[in-house]
């Protein structure tokens, strides 16, 4: 195996982690702390908004600090600090204490995609199936999170279900480093050499402006949705499905499968990213969602379960498609800056997302959140119809150029 295949298989068990650690509390909160700890599942989920703040203002110095020291650096302290967080955050007692520990888990997650990001775009022409691919991990942390959190619960306390797999990403640190170290060691092979990374494609200002801002109000939109979505399904489970899930363990499963089927959402929509105009693969992405949230508004059972798997498909296929924009017009000197800027906004919005899910919650329900839902998707399909046509931002030659 080449050094570039063990680095993308690094980053990509880094992407897993990333989204994995980050949603440990929300099924712990979901069904089993608020009622240890006396607190209403709206007041308890608040105490994770100082980790999501974190995660969001921590990914700027992140990518800063990639781009003048070391990516690869950066991804080691990403492994050794998100593990280790998440150990000390299993000993928490208080609530105090596990937005401390949470906060800590959310600085070092913040390092992941400004950082990680950038190096599986590095020496890639084509990007849209390796984010695809890198994103499709990432999926199956969120997945993984709420299945393998409830079992811990079941099996033992929420306490393993912060102990065991802070462990596991601490070793996975430590292995890391020792490959980073390994092949750094290792000649290059007679006759080749580091391929220069492929320049960004050339816009006139006017179009790098338009593009910048259509990416921030996707940005900010697609935070709200994906934080929502991911955050809030245990609960929505929880209360929606009824009989169908009864147990901690049940709750994880049906989110499990729910998450890994919407997975497939980022390999098609990299596939068509790679084949496609970007403008009519995003319209297509957003209408979508706003029909899902729609129709899930007063869904109870099996009917709910299926239309929550739509939902999360929409909102997974939005997922590397403001990477693929960011790559398109972003030099690879500065790409992990501009990726940071593009992942503080995510981070902040997905920050004031929970106790937004929290408030509407205590007062309205999930009915009014899915409403909120499919108007600010309705924002993303507007926004979307203005990207430019041309070559530099479709990616597809027959267009024609504004």
């Amino acid at each position: 195996m080449t050094r570039g295949s063990l680095q993308f298989a690094f980053l990509n068990v880094g992407h897993f982690y990333d989204h994995f650690f980050l949603l440990i509390f929300s099924t712990v909160a979901a069904v089993t702390l608020a009622g240890d700890w006396g607190l209403s599942y709206g007041a308890l989920i608040a105490y994770a908004t100082p980790g999501f703040i974190a995660f969001g203002v921590g990914s700027l110095p992140a990518g800063w600090l990639a781009d003048k020291w070391s990516r690869e650096g950066m991804m080691v302290v990403f492994f050794l600090g998100i593990g280790l967080s998440s150990v000390a955050t299993a000993f928490a007692t208080t609530p105090v204490e596990m937005a401390t520990g949470l906060f800590a888990i959310g600085l070092f997650a913040a390092i992941y995609h400004p950082v990680g990001i950038a190096l599986v775009m590095h020496d890639r022409e084509k990007t849209g199936m390796a984010i695809a691919v890198n994103g499709v991990f990432g999926n199956m942390g969120v997945a993984a999170a709420a299945l393998i959190t409830g079992f811990l619960i079941d099996l033992a306390d929420w306490r393993w279900a912060f102990a065991l797999p802070g462990a596991i990403a601490t070793a996975t640190g430590v292995i890391y480093a020792l490959f980073l170290r390994a092949w750094q060691r290792r000649p290059l092979p007679a006759g080749s050499a580091r391929k220069a990374p492929p320049p960004a494609m050339e816009m006139s200002r006017r179009i790098f402006v338009r593009l910048l801002a259509i990416v921030l109000i996707s940005t900010c939109v697609g935070g709200l949705l994906f934080q929502s979505g991911t955050f809030a399904l245990p609960k929505i489970f929880d209360e929606r499905l009824g009989d169908l899930a009864g147990t901690a363990t049940l709750v994880g499963w049906y989110a499990f499968i729910v998450f890994t089927i919407a997975a497939i959402a980022q390999l098609i929509v990299g596939w068509m990213l790679d084949t496609r105009s970007i403008r009519t693969v995003f319209a297509t992405v957003a209408f979508c969602q706003i029909v899902t949230f729609a129709l899930m508004v007063s869904l109870t059972g099996w009917a709910a379960l299926l239309v929550a798997t739509g939902f999360m498909l929409a909102i997974f296929g939005q997922i590397p498609i403001n990477d693929v924009l960011v790559g398109r017009m972003s030099k690879p000197e500065w790409r992990s800056r501009l990726l940071a800027a593009r992942y503080i906004v995510t981070f902040t919005v997905m920050a004031s997302s929970v106790p937004l899910i929290g408030w509407i919650h205590s007062l309205w329900g999930f009915e009014v959140l899915f409403q909120v839902l499919a108007v600010a998707a309705g924002v993303t399909f507007i926004t979307v119809l203005m990207l430019p046509r041309t070559r530099a931002v479709t990616g597809v030659s027959t267009e024609a150029a504004e």
